[in-house]
């Protein structure tokens, strides 16, 4: 019988705790990698994190890189947005590298791994890179869309060509991604669209018992600029002129949550929306059942920051509702021929607000649109088909090393 082989996961995104609000897609790939692998995460600590220990089975290690109480350069909107808000935390960012680089040394060092799974080009893919060479493992890498469009200039573009042409295998979670990477004349050894899952089978599931809203749009993500959201409170206050009974709900929290805040009151819109704050995934569903419409008008932020593809949007399809987003690359490959219905400009207010107004005036439409989504994205986003296409290419990428070496 053979052994089962070990990954190293590295990544900054990661769960504090079991029900944590913050993203968990890459613990949700990791425990359904575990069915054939041993998976160890190494994510940063935080301030409020658990210990170190087995969490779905995933061994997750926790590196310190400040003291506790100042570790929060990752959670609450993200690396990039909080370096953008709190000019302090800067000087958290060499102890960010210097940390993750000893913690991945110390591993390599101690036990045997078999290849590394880098997500993000940067820090993550360039320290896995740095590493796996002198200690003759195979690493592939991950691009979740904000560290290859933003983290713009040429030194950081090569390395991040550097990392992923070293790679043995490179994933991108949209096709435009991948032509992206064919425009900056990135060249990984093989390069494969496989997009972070959703589960449609058991939780992100539509209820047909479940009677929506009829005046409720919903939002649902971190509150950063590339979310838009500032663009759809521009909408609503025109909204609500014929619909003055229009809601809007504000799933999330992060670092323009006070801007956002005070743009509420400048537009008097305080009877019209409430900010939920974060939600644990079990309670998502029944917002997502519920709500009339969820509103997601994704932008290309001032540093170049953007979706590759969203997984609350996709969440949300999977529920059967209907939406309206910001038409960003990557969310091509989700909503096919549907896109020229729901996709639109944010910058262009007044196209918002018609096709916000076309949903809710034919929520018929709207939900059949929602349906046929759905279905198309069973076999793209599903976490078991998404977990197989990881497991065979993790698999393919160490039988591949160990031939060439």
């Amino acid at each position: 019988m053979n052994q089962r082989k070990t990954i190293l996961v590295l990544a900054s995104t990661y769960p504090r705790w079991s029900g944590d609000p913050e993203p968990g897609f890459i613990h949700e790939l990791c425990k359904r990698l575990t069915l054939q692998f041993n998976v160890i995460a190494l994510v940063p600590d935080s301030v409020d994190a658990e210990p170190n220990g087995l969490l779905d089975e995933v061994n997750v290690i926790r590196y310190q890189y400040a003291p506790k109480k100042l570790q929060s350069l990752v959670n609450n909107g993200g690396i990039v947005n909080n370096l953008k808000t709190f000019w302090w935390k800067w000087l958290l960012v060499p102890g960010f590298l210097i940390g993750q680089y000893i913690a991945v040394k110390n591993i390599l060092l101690k036990q045997k791994v078999d290849i590394i799974h880098a997500h993000w080009l940067l820090p993550q893919g360039w320290i896995a890179y740095s590493l796996a060479k002198h200690f003759n493992i195979p690493f592939i890498v991950t691009s979740h869309g904000g560290d290859l469009f933003g983290l713009q200039g040429n030194i950081l573009t090569k390395i991040k060509k550097k990392v992923a042409e070293n790679s043995e295998a490179m994933t991108v979670v949209s096709q435009a991604m991948h032509e992206y990477l064919n425009q900056l004349q990135i060249k990984p050894q093989a390069l494969t669209v496989i997009p972070m899952g959703v589960d449609l089978q058991n939780r992100f599931t539509p209820n047909p018992l479940r009677n929506r809203q009829k005046n409720e749009l919903l939002f649902v993500g971190r509150l950063v600029p590339k979310k838009g959201l500032n663009y759809l409170l521009d909408a609503l206050s025109v909204l609500v002129k014929e619909r003055p009974e229009l809601q809007l709900k504000i799933v999330g929290f992060g670092p323009e949550e006070n801007n956002l805040k005070k743009q509420v009151k400048q537009l008097k819109l305080e009877e019209n929306v409430s900010f939920i704050g974060a939600l644990t995934q079990d309670k998502l569903p029944q917002m997502y059942h519920q709500a009339t419409l969820f509103v997601a008008p994704f932008v290309r932020a001032d540093n170049g920051d953007q979706e590759g593809l969203p997984v609350a949007l996709m969440e949300a399809i999977g529920c059967g509702c209907p939406a309206v987003v910001g038409h960003v690359v990557g969310i091509e490959d989700l909503l096919g021929e549907d896109i020229t219905q729901i996709a639109v400009n944010p910058h262009n207010i007044a196209e918002l607000i018609t096709a916000i107004s076309n949903a809710l005036n034919n929520p018929i439409l709207a939900h059949e649109r929602a349906m046929r989504i759905r279905q198309n994205a069973i076999e793209l986003i599903d976490w078991n088909s998404i977990a197989q296409s990881y497991a065979k290419l993790l698999d393919t990428s160490i039988n591949h090393y160990l031939t060439k070496n």
